[in-house]
């Protein structure tokens, strides 16, 4: 999620910290512009690219969460971590969800064995949540009919509930969301960022096909409030270990996991209510129409 710290009191003078806001949402936008139409193109081609994009999201968000937790010196958790989100990611493209998903927890249980004692419960759970952000996308997507558009729906979700959650909690302000997580987070944000969001779902909608356009309203505001809890969710676990951002890879959105954590959590809640309702072979499907 979109996230700014507070302007200092030089800052307001025009000082020198009045521009790192500014500074820092250029490359934010910059950034966007670069990754969303990428994410776009990967997931209108579907297959192995699509599944390998989101593999290598994965591994990069192990390698933030490790470091963040214990440091940089346990290769042995990467790799055996690493090795069975890869191995998920190819087999849920190949169509054997079931198998990936034992993969993945074969893999936390793995680098666990190999963590410190007092933080294998904090990196099983980092591989759990990486090898998940590989998992949900490419199991909406193996559905040849509506898998692109249920991506695309969870994509525009996201993406509006960042920014309009954003720029209006800043323009309104009002009641902190959870001040003790993320100091900068309004209710005024939150609420606007689910109607934008149902603003965009619905249009979406109307691109796909005759779909169900309220049914489809109620599931923008859900997925935009999951959304918005798995951003409070990685803004929690950063605070556990006194870090502003998962690392530096994306210039002005910190790491992989800070922009993707509110599209993990959509993801998983939309493709688990898929697999629950169409199967695992129509997940999309599952979603979309009701």
């Amino acid at each position: 999620m979109l996230e700014l710290g507070p302007v200092s009191s030089a800052g307001a003078a025009g000082g020198p910290a009045s521009k790192a806001p500014v500074h820092n949402l250029m490359l934010r936008a910059a950034s966007a512009l670069l990754l969303a139409p990428l994410a776009l193109l990967v997931a209108w081609f579907g297959g192995w690219p699509f599944a390998l994009f989101w593999t290598i999201a994965a591994l990069a968000v192990l390698w933030e969460w490790v470091a963040l937790v214990l440091g940089p010196r346990y290769p042995l958790m990467l790799l055996s971590g690493g090795a069975g989100i890869a191995v998920a990611g190819t087999l849920a493209w190949r169509g054997r969800p079931l198998a990936a998903i034992l993969l993945v927890g074969l893999g936390a249980l793995a680098a666990g064995i190999f963590a410190p004692r007092e933080r294998r419960l904090w990196v099983a759970s980092g591989v759990g949540y990486a090898g998940l952000l590989a998992l949900a996308p490419v199991v909406l997507r193996t559905d040849r009919t509506y898998g692109f558009a249920a991506l695309a729906l969870l994509f525009a979700i996201v993406w509006s509930t960042d920014v309009v959650a954003y720029f209006a909690g800043r323009a309104i302000g009002g009641p902190k969301l959870s001040p003790a997580v993320s100091p900068n987070k309004t209710w005024s944000g939150a609420v606007a960022g689910a109607l934008a969001a149902v603003a965009a779902a619905v249009t979406v909608a109307g691109f796909i096909g005759p779909l169900d356009k309220g049914t489809i309203a109620l599931v923008a505001i859900l997925l935009s409030a999951i959304a918005q809890l798995g951003d409070l969710l990685e803004s929690w676990i950063k605070r556990q270990f006194g870090a502003k951002d998962a690392s530096r890879l994306i210039p002005g959105h910190g790491g992989v996991m800070d922009r993707l954590d509110g599209f993990w959590a959509a993801a998983l809640a939309g493709c688990l209510v898929g697999v629950l309702r169409g199967g695992f072979d129509n997940a999309a499907r599952g979603l979309l129409i009701w």
